[in-house]
C-alpha cells in the first residue's frame, strides 16, 4: 500500500511538473511572439514608412548599434532614416522570414533601395529587453547579377 501511495504521489508530481513546464513554455511563446510583433512593427514603421519617431516607440532606453556604419541611440537611427528618406525615398524591405529565440528576433529581408534593382539580402538580429529593442546587428549581401548557382537568396 505504501508503494502505491508513493507511486501515485510521484505520478501527481510528474503531472504537475509537466503542466508547469507547459505553462512556462506558453508564457515564453507569448513573450516571443510579442517580441516578434514589436520588431516587425519597428521595421515597417522605420524602414518602409521611414517614420523614425513611430519606429522608436519600440526601442528601449538604450539602442546599441553593432553596424559599424550606424551610430548608437535614437539619434543614430533618426539619422539613418533621414538618409533613406533623402537618398532612397522609394526603398522597400520585404521580410521573407522571421525567427524568434527568447529575447532575440532575427529577420531575413530582401531590401530594394531603388525599384527595378536586384537589391540586397539582409539578416537583421535584434535583442529585446522587457519587450523593447535594445541592440541591433546586421549582415548585408548584394543580390548578384550572375550567381554561381540557380538557388535563390530568399
Amino acid at each position: 500500500m505504501h508503494l502505491i501511495i508513493r507511486s501515485a504521489a510521484m505520478v501527481a508530481a510528474s503531472i504537475l511538473m509537466l503542466s508547469l513546464g507547459n505553462g512556462a513554455a506558453l508564457a515564453g511563446s507569448t513573450q516571443e511572439e510579442a517580441n516578434r510583433t514589436a520588431v516587425l512593427a519597428f521595421y515597417e514603421k522605420g524602414l518602409n514608412q521611414k517614420d523614425a519617431d513611430a519606429a522608436l516607440a519600440y526601442v528601449g532606453n538604450r539602442y546599441v548599434q553593432h553596424n559599424p556604419n550606424a551610430a548608437d541611440g535614437p539619434e543614430g537611427f533618426r539619422k539613418f532614416i533621414g538618409f533613406l528618406r533623402e537618398k532612397f525615398p522609394n526603398s522597400h524591405s520585404e521580410i521573407k522570414r522571421s525567427f524568434v529565440d527568447g529575447d532575440f528576433v532575427i529577420l531575413h529581408v530582401h531590401s530594394i533601395r531603388e525599384p527595378g534593382t536586384r537589391g540586397r539580402a539582409i539578416v537583421d538580429i535584434f535583442k529585446l529587453e522587457n519587450g523593447k529593442i535594445v541592440e541591433h546587428w546586421d549582415v548585408v549581401q548584394e543580390v548578384p547579377e550572375n550567381p554561381a548557382n540557380s538557388n535563390t537568396m530568399f
